[in-house]
């Protein structure tokens, strides 16, 4: 099992204890997601560590673009959560290069 994927297991773990919803249900969604993905295809494998980064790249990705749908449709208080939870899943992973670093 990647480090990645042993890191949020014990971060759900300790979201649970510390009843933090937010972070809990991401935390559940995202290791879901990386579950689908070992499991989908002909025969169920494990993940690199790349691979399990790319997952988290794809669902910060499509929280981002939620946000931005029910922002624009007037639904700030969903926008907001969505915003939320790509935080949540930005932590774990590497920093992005600013423009001027590149």
């Amino acid at each position: 099992m990647s480090d990645l994927k042993v890191q949020l297991r014990a971060d759900l773990t300790a979201a649970m204890k510390a009843r933090d919803e937010l972070k809990k249900g991401t935390l559940r969604m995202v290791l879901s997601a990386i579950t689908n993905e070992e499991v989908s295809g002909s025969t169920a494998r494990e993940l690199s560590e790349p691979e399990t980064m790319a997952v988290l790249a794809r669902e910060v990705k499509k929280r981002k673009e939620s946000a931005e749908a029910f922002a624009a449709a007037g639904r700030s208080e969903l926008a907001e959560r969505e915003t939320a939870e790509s935080a949540v899943i930005q932590a774990y992973l590497p920093a992005q290069l600013e423009d001027e670093a590149l």
